[in-house]
């Protein structure tokens, strides 16, 4: 197919662009997140794609722009300087119609490059591109690009990939594979009648167009992320990690049309809203930072006029421990530009009791807890978060004997370092990440909490524990600009 000769469809939208009064409208809003990205109106969905493009982050989701039901009709589009401060843009590009008839085919996940060789547009002017492939259900793999920082987009005629009724092919991440020049596409699909097969078919491309199949690894079920990283502890090492979207990774090798485990599966998140997660490369002062953003499935967000939420931007690494090596999750640094009122405690022991909390002068809807625990002879300890005298709030326990962490619902092991263990909780309106050990286990969940509750309480039973360092930080609002 030549593409500069196939008919384009111009998808040029408008999108009611957020109230003059947002401020105040966010702020006051029972369940709207103050520090995690969500619409400021109808439903959104996972991400569809996460790019850095000059100076700026694009980031990409389905989205209903006409109500609260998992209708995705588009990709909404959000951008920031920060990955903490984003601006709600006009949709990017809407549902296309299946051939020949007057039904949309629904639009699912996908992922967005920049065309840095400006392959698709290099007879027409050097500007670089934003190339966005995704699922269309029933249409099949398709392109969209647009060369102004996706104000607007162009499609081709065709998809890419053509629709196959028994493959149920969805969910197409691209990226750029220096090693073999050439672009690399994971898709998850059938390759035959038995559900067994499903996983991910790997593809590439010289030209984003034209895509060659290469190989396929059972065992995944959608949106796969595929990303190298030099082991941290081990400079001359890398590492390559296939990602699955319910949080589920293997670790391994990869020749550009071949992924080769070298591990069983792990997980990158314990939680029960965690899914879906994208990432970008960023090159910096000859540091590679690997950025994730997630969707945070579940929540229910009662009379609120949006419906979803994104995880917290993190950062990604490998690293090698005792047990062999790990993908290590943290939050992105700059989430401290929202700090605000900060208590701190070091070197105090705390033993049972209900009148021994720490933390009875803190209070709050939005808060990061820090901190590090000597277990000492605690039987078991933890936070209660969004607490009052009529309601008991949300548990955080970790159980010493047992060696594992609870909280609404989901268990993670969980062993200490040294008889230590280092927490890092973010709690906002609607979710509650806790990210422990330095990011080696991590846990993320959506919950309703009482509008009124706002106390924390640090507790323990059976016996004392040390506080080596803790740090409360009442989060400020991402909805207002310092």
């Amino acid at each position: 197919m030549n593409f500069l000769s196939t008919a384009l469809l111009s998808v040029i939208l408008t999108f009611t662009h957020l109230p003059e009064n947002q401020d105040k409208n966010f702020l006051s809003e029972n369940y709207r997140p103050q520090f995690h990205y969500s619409t400021a109106q109808n439903w959104m969905g996972i991400p569809g794609g996460l790019v850095f493009f000059e100076g700026e982050y694009h980031l990409f989701y389905q989205y209903n722009s006409k109500g609260l039901d998992p209708v995705p009709n588009g990709w909404g589009h959000a951008s920031s300087t920060d990955l903490v401060h984003w601006k709600q843009l006009p949709l990017a590009f809407s549902a296309d119609l299946l051939p020949g008839s007057d039904s949309v085919c629904a639009i699912l996940s996908g992922s967005v490059v920049i065309d840095q060789n400006n392959v698709l547009q290099k007879q027409i002017n050097d500007t670089k591109t934003l190339v966005a492939f995704y699922t269309a259900k029933g249409c099949g793999q398709l392109m969209a690009y647009s060369s102004d920082k996706g104000n607007s987009w162009k499609k081709p005629e065709k998809p890419v990939i053509s629709f196959d009724s028994g493959d149920d092919a969805r969910n197409p991440k691209v990226f750029w594979h220096n090693e073999t020049q050439k672009w690399v596409m994971l898709l998850v699909r059938k390759i035959s009648e038995n559900e067994n097969s499903k996983g991910v078919s790997i593809y590439t491309s010289v030209n984003l167009i034209d895509w060659e199949y290469q190989s396929h690894i059972p065992g995944f079920g959608e949106h796969p992320d595929l990303v190298e990283f030099t082991v941290k502890n081990r400079p001359n090492e890398k590492m390559w990690v296939l990602l699955d979207g319910d949080g589920n990774y293997l670790l391994g090798t990869f020749d550009g049309k071949t992924f080769t485990p070298s591990s069983g599966k792990m997980k990158i998140d314990w939680g029960s809203s965690y899914y879906a997660g994208q990432t970008v490369s960023l090159q910096a002062e000859n540091n590679e930072r690997i950025i994730q953003i997630a969707s945070l499935q579940g929540g229910k967000f009662t009379d609120m006029p949006f419906k979803g939420q994104l995880a917290i931007p993190s950062e990604l690494s490998v690293t090698k421990i005792s047990s062999g090596y790990k993908l290590i999750r943290k939050p992105v640094s700059e989430i401290e530009v929202l700090h605000g009122k900060h208590d701190s405690w070091s070197d105090k022991n705390l033993i049972p009791g209900i009148n021994q909390n720490k933390l009875k002068k803190v209070s709050g809807d939005c808060l990061r807890i820090t901190g590090e625990f000597d277990l000492k002879t605690s039987d078991n300890f933890g936070f209660m978060v969004r607490q009052s005298n009529k309601n008991p709030g949300i548990e955080i326990l970790y159980n010493v004997k047992r060696g594992v962490l609870t909280v609404l619902g989901s268990t993670v092991p969980l062993l200490p370092i040294n008889n230590t263990l280092k927490f890092d909780i973010l709690v906002d309106r609607s979710s509650i990440e806790i990210f422990a050990n330095d990011g080696q286990s991590v846990v993320s969940s959506c919950f309703e909490p009482d509008v009124k509750s706002k106390d924390v309480v640090l507790f323990t039973n059976g016996g004392e524990l040390g506080i080596i360092q803790l740090d409360v930080y009442n989060m400020e609002s991402m909805w207002v600009e310092k």
